[in-house]
């Protein structure tokens, strides 16, 4: 592609007040005013009228300026331009929006956790973001943490983590089922210091009872890394019904159970791809897996039976040794365990491993939401920013199930920038028919298909105009 020969004659003016960049928000924030977006923040919360006047209107406007690109208050104006008013009403400006952010306490946060529940379990009414498993199958619900880097100290809470970069902690639980993409079913913003583990059973409980509620009571399997390793997280997963596969550390105990598995019960598995190993830095393709009983957390009274599953990987560095002629009397081997209270008729032994690999999903979902609206957190105030990880979490969940009423598949699991590039950002002209608002879009959009899919589930079928 290359400039047309006439392009050193063109000019570019802003004064177009029948254009609009973000079409596809028309039938995304549609579909939110189905599940009642608006209505549930008038219901839950209860800011301040000073400045949480019109909460359901504040709330709409901050998550359909996230589902547009926005990730900073400032780029909430991205909803004020052209024709979006002819199309929405009641947007507000960005100040007013940050003042209402500003007004948030603890308690309203929690009531903006309570409305993302509800609003995520009304959207599984709208839209197949969960659809049914294939029989035998588990929902898996997947718990981890990331740390969102920040700069400047006027942050509340920002300090140096576990990653060693300074910023905000953010825990997420995803839930996941065979042949869809995850969705977020609890979030919280902590310190930037918090260890992994803290307040996480008080998390797993909400976001177990979220799906319980998205799912039917269909069986669930809780996926976490050893940073999660505890009786109370392991409790409150089976108080709800869920099994639990975590990978546990590897303390004398569980070296010495490790030590009894007999020789003849390994069994050689091969990946479908290389793991990369962070320890060697080497790819792995080679791997052999046991399982053996295992009690966990045996010296507290609420002692959890299940089963051990480990996985041995050959030591690269006693191969490289060896090649040097520097041999070991044995081989030797590196070990991976996580506990499960899986059955072996669910889950056998390779299959229990493959599905608690499948853990790394949840990394995916850190990545896109600090690809989108958490690329920034926006405010000094702590309870600000919470407030904006709940809100950036409902625009992903909105972005989600949207994708999913295109009835493509492809883009059910795209990422959201590859969403908002399909379906959102489509530029439009505005104009009036008989009344009725037209919206002309461009000629040959390559999703025009998915986009007329997604306008057609919220708006029923598109008007055909005459020019």
């Amino acid at each position: 592609m290359k400039l047309s020969h006439t392009s050193a004659a063109t000019s570019a003016v802003f004064d177009e007040p029948n254009l609009i960049s973000v079409a596809g928000l028309v039938p995304v924030m549609r579909l939110a005013e189905r599940a009642g977006l608006s209505r549930l923040a008038d219901q839950w919360l209860t800011v301040p009228t000073d400045k949480g006047a019109n909460a359901g209107l504040k709330v709409a406007s901050i998550v359909a300026g996230m589902v547009a690109g926005a990730d900073s208050v400032d780029d909430l104006a991205l909803l004020r331009h052209g024709g979006m008013g002819r199309v929405f009403g009641r947007a507000y400006a960005p100040s007013t929006l940050g003042s209402f952010l500003r007004t948030f306490t603890f308690g309203h946060v929690r009531q903006l956790d309570d409305l993302a529940s509800r609003f995520l379990t009304a959207l599984g009414q709208q839209a197949p973001i969960l659809p049914p498993p294939s029989p035998g199958s588990l929902v898996m619900v997947d718990v981890d943490d990331t740390i969102i880097e920040v700069h400047g100290h006027a942050k509340q809470g920002a300090s140096f983590g576990y990653t060693r970069v300074r910023g905000l902690n953010a825990m997420l639980a995803t839930a996941t089922v065979e042949g869809a993409a995850p969705v977020v079913v609890a979030q919280r913003l902590r310190k930037g210091s918090t260890g992994s583990s803290r307040g996480a059973a008080r998390l797993v409980a909400d976001a177990l009872k979220t799906v319980t509620a998205l799912t039917d009571s269909r069986p669930v399997l809780l996926r976490a890394d050893s940073a999660y390793y505890g009786h109370a997280i392991a409790a409150a997963a089976r108080r709800a019904g869920a099994h639990v596969s975590i990978t546990v550390r590897l303390d004398p105990r569980v070296k010495a159970t490790i030590a009894t598995i007999d020789e003849g019960a390994w069994t050689p598995i091969e990946y479908r791809e290389a793991i990369f190993d962070q320890d060697t830095g080497a790819l792995i393709s080679r791997a052999e897996v046991a399982e053996i009983p295992f009690t966990a957390f045996a010296t507290r009274t609420g002692r959890l039976p299940g089963r051990l599953i480990v996985r041995r990987i050959p030591d690269l560095n006693a191969e490289k040794n060896r090649a040097a002629g520097q041999g070991t009397l044995f081989d030797t081997w590196r070990f991976h365990a996580f506990f499960t209270t899986t059955e072996p008729a669910d889950l056998d032994t390779v299959a229990a491993d493959k599905t608690h690999r499948g853990h790394a999903i949840i990394e995916q979902v850190h990545a896109d939401l600090k690809n989108s609206a958490l690329a920034h957190l926006p405010s000094g105030k702590f309870t600000a920013n919470a407030a904006w990880l709940v809100l950036a979490v409902i625009a992903f969940n909105l972005t989600r199930a949207a994708a999913t009423l295109t009835g493509e598949t492809k883009l059910a699991k795209a990422t959201t920038a590859t969403i908002r590039r399909q379906l959102i950002a489509v530029p439009a002209r505005v104009a009036s028919s008989a009344r009725r608002i037209v919206l002309h879009l461009p000629q040959a959009w390559p999703w025009e298909t998915a986009w007329t899919q997604l306008f057609t589930h919220g708006s029923g079928p598109p008007i055909v105009v005459t020019t």
